[in-house]
């Protein structure tokens, strides 16, 4: 449980403060995103993001501990066995929370906080002028990469083995393959 803060509680007691604490954060996991007002997601924020901390160690204790808060099974199985390996190689900051103005009734300002949701892409943003490097340096390796084999003749016709564009035949390719493999395990050694 995240430490108090000062000021009025949530709900009017402590006790009423932490139920509807851990009913938020059951609404968030089962659902992935959730709106309440500002104040109450600014509050659960720490409390899920220690949840999710504990359900990445996966064990017992943490399990229990999480079902100390959590009191839906359900909801805590898919905490540890779906929710908490997405953010394996993340150490913090898994929600959100985006503000969307005030409530219709009591003008409450509303918030959406929600899970985020893990990229996929390991490698770090690079400057323009490394991507345009990199594309330069693709395109040269497409331009001196050998031209594709033609298909191979038909039959009726003497051939010993298939010619590419360039002229040479498969097995002179296939020498020469062998001979730099040779020389890079002598350069090597």
């Amino acid at each position: 449980m995240p430490t108090p803060t000062k000021g009025p509680r949530l709900g009017g007691s402590p006790a009423h403060e932490r139920l509807m604490l851990a009913n938020l954060a059951t609404a968030l996991f089962q659902h992935g995103k959730i709106q309440t007002t500002e104040t109450k997601a600014r509050r659960l924020r720490p409390l899920a993001e220690q949840l999710i901390t504990k359900a990445k160690r996966g064990d017992l204790a943490s399990r229990r501990r999480v079902l100390g808060v959590v009191k839906d099974k359900d909801v805590v199985y898919s905490l540890f066995d779906q929710i908490a390996p997405r953010y394996a190689n993340r150490n913090g900051g898994y929600t959100r929370i985006v503000k969307t103005g005030p409530r219709k009734g009591d003008a409450a300002p509303m918030a959406i906080i929600e899970l985020v949701e893990e990229l996929q892409v390991a490698e770090p943003k690079a400057n323009k002028k490394t991507a345009a490097r990199k594309a330069a340096q693709q395109d040269k390796v497409e331009a001196l990469a050998p031209a594709e084999e033609t298909p191979a003749a038909p039959a009726d016709q003497d051939s010993e083995a298939p010619v590419s564009a360039s002229g040479d035949t498969a097995a002179a390719r296939e020498d020469s393959d062998e001979a730099t493999e040779t020389e890079a395990t002598e350069k090597k050694a």
